[in-house]
């Protein structure tokens, strides 16, 4: 991979993870404002995901590769290995068949991740909202929208802007143009966000309620910000590294 493309991803997702912090430093931001920050990119990463199971064409070339290059690898984990094995293996339904199946997947996984993300948003509110925010609207999730819409401000929507730049950048850049689309198929994307959301729910939810406990010191808000981007930074290396048939 060139070195000066990795820089301008680094740059893109570090850019799009500053914002918050500048708007907790010199803007004021709340707890509650940068976690509902934070629960909206998770809509994000979900819809452009859905991207992802429309426009992936697994080639079964680059997969045997991919089975050769875990098998041969010592230093490989059984657990990689099983699943380039069963990537490969998913790789021999027909284009036609594979492509006929996002009809039931991509349905499945917006509706299934969607209540995912609408009960942690619910649980946020009901954490961090305070009683002024209990009640409002019609039924338990009805006034979700209307929770976050009293939230946002000018400044987080330019942050949120910031993270769907980052993520769409991340989208075209690897899955499009370096071909992460010929590697992977609509069945193990509609797994693929989850490990990473769930890292980040808990890292965020665990620090959000320390942080709250403690009366919203600075220095324990700027740790969450700090410690989820050297998260998301990791996560989104080992999501994207060179498969060793391609460096070699």
């Amino acid at each position: 991979m060139p070195e000066h493309r990795l820089t301008l991803t680094a740059m893109a997702l570090l850019a799009a993870n500053l914002i918050p912090l500048l708007g907790v430093l010199f803007a004021g931001w709340s707890l509650l404002e940068v976690v509902v920050l934070y629960w909206l990119e998770n809509l994000v990463i979900g819809a452009i995901n859905v991207l992802r199971m429309a426009t992936c064409s697994p080639d079964i070339e680059h997969l045997r590769l991919a089975q050769e290059a875990a098998a041969s690898d010592a230093e490989t984990s059984a657990k990689m290995q099983e699943a380039a094995s069963n990537l490969a293996a998913a790789a021999h339904v027909t284009t036609f068949g594979h492509h006929l199946i996002k009809l039931f997947f991509i349905p499945f996984f917006s509706v299934h991740y969607g209540m995912f993300c609408l009960v942690h948003g619910v649980f946020i509110f009901v954490l961090l909202g305070g009683n002024g925010m209990i009640g409002m609207g019609p039924g338990p999730f009805g006034g979700l929208s209307s929770h976050v819409t009293s939230v946002l401000s000018g400044g987080l929507w330019l942050a949120l802007l910031g993270l769907v730049v980052s993520h769409l950048f991340s989208y075209v850049y690897y899955f499009l143009y370096l071909g992460e689309y010929r590697r992977t198929n609509v069945a193990m994307l509609m797994m693929a966000p989850y490990g990473r959301i769930v890292v980040l729910h808990v890292a965020i939810l665990f620090g959000a309620f320390a942080t709250h406990l403690l009366g919203q010191p600075m220095i324990l808000l700027l740790l969450l910000i700090l410690g989820k981007t050297i998260l998301d930074w990791s996560l989104h290396q080992r999501e994207h590294r060179t498969p060793a048939h391609e460096t070699a």
